[in-house]
């Protein structure tokens, strides 16, 4: 009688508040580690910087999940026919569409609010953010190329938000490495959900229908060379005005391999090989489920940070140039 008079409030909170915090989708919150960048292609290391980067942060994750709750509101009808997004809180019944605006709206206001006050250029940011955000919902989404390309600004304004919170300047080969990176995944994202589509049918956004994978490959293989060798570019050093020291290039195996992984994952024959990945049309459709299951993802984005504080390190030392 006890273990179910303590399990019976359990069950309770799991039924009426984890499809609260499911419909925020906090998976979908590791896209905003962008915003730690900035900082990080400084070598600015310090807790200065991490406390206003971690700012940014919170800011762009509030902001970020407003307009999931309003885009599940104006897409629940489709959502409902969907093989995975049927699942959502707000399609599923789960959450009412009432309460969701609520939450939306103070969640959209405060981080706007706090973002002005914080810093001007960071507000501006901010701001362009959820302009850019309307815009999708209401159009670009639905155009060809230009949805993957306001994807992909969005990645940008976030590692911008970053260097705009810490007040560091912003070189140009840190937006170019991050605008190739971001157009990378965009691509692969529109491949997974292509994939998805030939596996399970049925209804999706009538923007795929304007893609094929031929048409995917050609545009991956052109940003997949933009970004490698961007970055390969910038992390040669001071001499072509990139990194503070040559000696990132040990960094560059790195980005590599990464590169390479996400195209494996999102590979028609990978996701067919895979049973789990077959049945959900391919992890690369969602990236935050890329970083947080991948273990070789996850080895190699770990691989990168220490790679690249034991350079910094070394470079403060007076070791390596």
């Amino acid at each position: 009688m006890i273990p179910q008079q303590l399990s019976s409030p359990r069950r309770l909170l799991v039924k009426t508040v984890f499809p609260y915090v499911a419909a925020l989708r906090p998976r979908q919150w590791t896209k905003n580690l962008v915003v730690f960048a900035a900082p990080l292609f400084a070598f600015r290391i310090d807790w200065h910087a991490f406390l206003n980067s971690s700012l940014a942060f919170v800011l762009f994750c509030c902001a970020a999940s407003s307009f999931y709750l309003l885009n599940d509101i104006a897409d629940a009808k489709s959502d409902r026919q969907h093989p995975v997004k049927c699942r959502r809180p707000i399609a599923a019944g789960l959450v009412s569409i009432s309460a969701a605006t609520r939450i939306a709206v103070i969640l959209l206001g405060g981080a706007l609010s706090l973002s002005w006050l914080r810093s001007p250029a960071l507000g501006i940011t901010l701001t362009s953010y959820a302009l850019l955000q309307v815009a999708y919902n209401l159009k670009l989404k639905h155009a060809p190329t230009l949805d993957i390309m306001a994807i992909a600004t969005g990645f940008i304004l976030r590692a911008y938000a970053g260097a705009a919170a810490t007040e560091i300047p912003v070189s140009p080969w840190f937006l170019l490495c991050t605008a190739m990176l971001a157009l990378f995944l965009g691509i692969e994202k529109r491949k997974a959900e292509m994939r998805l589509l030939e596996i399970a049918g049925g209804k999706t956004r009538s923007v795929l229908r304007r893609y094929s994978l031929p048409l995917l490959a050609r545009m991956e293989s052109t940003v997949t060379t933009g970004t490698v060798m961007s970055y390969a570019l910038w992390s040669s050093g001071p001499i072509v005005g990139g990194a503070s020291t040559a000696w990132m290039m040990l960094t560059l195996p790195f980005v590599l391999y990464g590169v390479f992984r996400y195209q494996l994952l999102s590979d028609p024959r990978e996701i067919s090989r895979r049973s789990y990945a077959y049945l959900r049309g391919g992890s690369t459709e969602r990236p935050e489920e890329v970083l947080l299951k991948d273990l070789p993802i996850l080895g190699t984005v770990g691989g990168w940070f220490l790679t690249s504080f034991a350079i910094l390190f070394l470079k403060h030392q007076g070791i390596i140039e």
